[in-house]
């Protein structure tokens, strides 16, 4: 005989607990409690009751929060018997990308990337995965999962997969929002490249080059580890991963490893245009070193001349000559005009 089950479980929410419902945006705490069954959306929830849902066969938690509170991360713990060490990293943050099992929860941390005012500002995502549940906990900048949930409910015949679809596609969409990230830099990367060939670099360009190549790096450091955490996904026999949905991690790997070679190779951009914004002002004030040498070179003769006679010995054979200064003049002007046109001849003027 086959048992009934009610649409709402009959546990009622603790008093204390009652305000912790969804909120809309990107609003700090709760921002999304839903239960799925079969693929398809049944119903937003209470957080109180989101561990009785879980329990039900082909039902699945999907919860969303953005820099919850203490007490919001107690109640999801209670729910669903989180590992007080994976709490107290989703509450604090500042973790690295990484992959830990306690029990049938994984708790997976990664990195997420955004443009803001021209800088690449880095946050984080914490994900509960467990039986019947995912919780995923965003910090600092990232772009909504509103997308994602959107996407997955109008493909209930992949959503009907569970949980491990769910992280799946949150681990898909962090990584594929890295591309608007380094379009950005690439373009800008162009830019500077087009001044570089123009003319040479000022500091403020200087500065920003440097500025990029700090961003690359830190962005290959929160990219990188996620390729060891998809492969773990995907090989190792992790009791919470569903063996036929193992290979969907591999499609992230590929992403993540294009990524890589993205960054590297934008860094390598960034150096030589960095390197050739150095040159090209070095080449600069070469060409202004000669032609100050050069001038300094003509101007000796004039000087050597006039020192010359300016010694006021009494017995000096040009002094009382008609045509003396005449002489003197004549010389000294054709020796210039004659180191004139021989520098501009080298290219020195």
């Amino acid at each position: 005989m086959t048992e009934t089950l009610p649409d709402r479980p009959p546990a009622p929410a603790p008093p204390a607990l009652t305000a912790l419902r969804p909120r809309d945006g990107d609003a700090h705490g709760l921002v999304n409690a839903v239960v799925y069954r079969d693929g398809r959306r049944l119903a937003d929830i209470p957080v109180e009751e989101a561990g009785s849902w879980a329990q039900r066969p082909r039902h699945v938690v999907w919860i969303g929060l953005y820099e919850p509170d203490h007490e919001l991360l107690a109640a999801l713990q209670q729910q669903f018997a989180l590992h007080p060490l994976a709490i107290e990293d989703a509450e604090k943050a500042h973790q690295q990308p990484k992959l830990e099992q306690y029990g049938d929860t994984l708790f997976v941390v990664a990195r997420t990337a955004q443009m803001v005012d021209g800088r690449v500002a880095f946050g984080e995502t914490h994900l509960f995965v467990g039986h019947g549940y995912v919780v995923s906990v965003r910090h600092g900048a990232s772009r909504s999962y509103a997308d994602i949930r959107r996407r997955c409910e109008a493909s209930p015949d992949m959503l009907i997969q569970g949980e491990d679809y769910i992280l799946y596609s949150v681990l898909d969409f962090i990584v594929d929002n890295y591309a608007p990230v380094l379009e950005a830099i690439t373009e800008e990367v162009e830019r500077i490249e087009d001044r570089v060939l123009e003319n040479s670099l000022g500091t403020e360009a200087i500065e920003r080059l440097y500025t990029l190549r700090r961003d690359l790096l830190r962005l290959r450091n929160a990219a990188g580890p996620l390729v060891d955490v998809c492969q773990r996904l995907e090989h190792s026999k992790l009791t919470a991963i569903d063996p036929n949905l193992q290979p969907l991690f591999r499609d992230v790997t590929d992403h993540i490893k294009r990524v890589q070679s993205e960054i590297d190779a934008l860094r390598e951009v960034l150096a030589f245009a960095f390197e050739a914004g150095l040159m090209v002002g070095q080449m600069q004030q070469t060409v202004i070193t000669r032609r100050l040498a050069a001038w300094a070179a003509i101007l000796a003769v004039p000087t050597a001349v006039a020192g010359i006679y300016g010694m006021n010995f009494k017995h000096m054979p040009e002094l009382d000559w008609v045509w003396g200064y005449y002489v003197v003049v004549g010389c000294i002007l054709a020796a210039c005009g004659g180191l004139f046109w021989w520098f501009r001849r080298v290219g020195w003027l």
